[in-house]
C-alpha cells in the first residue's frame, strides 16, 4: 500500500493507493459518514491485487483537508471526478457505501469517461435518508464523541469487528471536521438525487446488509434498485450497515464478480 495526497477539486485528498493487476479496472472507493479511507482496509485486503484501488478519505474526513463548505453531494462527487482525472485513470469502477453511495451515485449520473462499472454498499438512498428526528440528533451530538462513536458502532454492524477496525472506526469518527459531519445530517442526508439514478449507463450493483436495520435489502430494492436501470440486488447475510467491516471478503468477492 502506498500513501498520497492528491490536490483534487481545489482540497488535498488522502489517498491509499493498492497496486493491483494490469489490465482490471482501478476501483475508486467512496466511504460511509464517520469513516475514512481506512473503512476500506479488510476489502482492500480481499481484493488481493485482483484489480488497482484508489481509496480516498472525503473531505473533511480521516487523513483529508477539512473545508468550511463543500460538503453537498454534488461537491462529494465532483471531488471524486477530480480525483480520478488527477490519478489519470482511464478505465475504473466506482464503489460507494452509504454517504459514499449517495455521492457515487450522483458522479455516475454523470456519464464520466472510463467508468464501466457502479458497486453501491448499503448506500444512503437517491432519496431523502429514512432518519428519524431521534437518530438525527442523536449523531449531531455524538460529533467528537468516542463513547458515542462506540454506541454507533454497535446499531452499524451485525457482528464484532476486530480490534483494530474497532479502533479506527471510533478515531475516524472523532477527527472528523465539525463542518462535514454536520452538513451530512442537516442537508447532504436529506438530499433527493433520485431524477439522477435513470441516467446510470453502466451495470450497476447494490449490496444490502440483511440486519441492516434502517438501510436494508427492502429499501434498497424500493428506493435504490428500482430506480436505477438495470440495477440488481444482493444481500449479505449477518451484515449489518457497515458490510465493510462485517464482511469484508464477502464484500470483496461481489465487487469482484460484478466488475472483472
Amino acid at each position: 500500500m502506498l500513501l498520497s495526497t492528491v490536490p483534487a477539486n481545489g482540497v488535498r485528498l488522502h489517498v491509499e493507493h493498492h497496486a493491483g493487476a494490469a489490465g482490471a479496472p482501478a476501483l475508486v472507493f467512496a466511504h460511509a459518514f464517520g469513516g475514512s479511507s481506512r473503512t476500506w482496509h479488510g476489502v482492500a485486503t480481499a481484493v488481493g491485487g485482483a484489480a488497482p484501488c484508489a481509496i480516498p478519505g472525503l473531505r473533511g474526513w480521516g487523513a483529508s483537508e477539512a473545508t468550511e463548505t463543500g460538503y453537498a453531494v454534488a461537491d462529494m462527487a465532483d471531488d471524486l471526478a477530480a480525483l480520478v482525472a488527477a490519478l489519470g485513470l482511464e478505465r475504473w469502477a466506482l464503489v460507494g457505501h452509504s454517504m459514499g453511495g449517495k455521492a457515487a451515485l450522483a458522479l455516475a449520473a454523470r456519464r464520466p469517461a472510463g467508468l464501466e462499472a457502479l458497486v453501491l454498499v448499503a448506500p444512503s438512498p437517491p432519496t431523502p435518508e429514512p432518519m428519524d428526528d431521534a437518530e438525527r440528533d442523536r449523531l449531531r451530538a455524538a460529533w467528537g464523541d468516542a463513547a458515542a462513536a462506540e454506541t454507533t458502532l454497535g446499531k452499524v454492524t451485525a457482528c464484532r469487528p476486530p480490534l483494530l477496525a474497532r479502533e479506527q472506526f471510533v478515531a475516524d469518527a472523532v477527527r472528523a471536521s465539525r463542518a462535514a459531519w454536520m452538513a451530512w445530517l442537516d442537508s447532504g442526508s436529506r438530499e433527493d438525487v433520485s431524477e439522477m439514478a435513470g441516467e446510470i449507463a453502466v451495470p450497476a450493483l447494490v449490496v444490502a446488509g440483511a440486519e441492516d436495520g434502517a438501510l436494508g435489502p427492502d429499501v434498497q430494492a424500493r428506493e435504490t434498485v428500482a430506480r436505477i436501470p438495470g440495477a440488481r440486488l444482493e444481500t449479505v447475510a449477518h451484515a449489518g450497515h457497515f458490510i465493510p467491516l462485517d464482511a469484508p471478503a464477502e464484500l470483496a468477492g461481489l465487487i469482484l464478480a460484478h466488475v472483472l
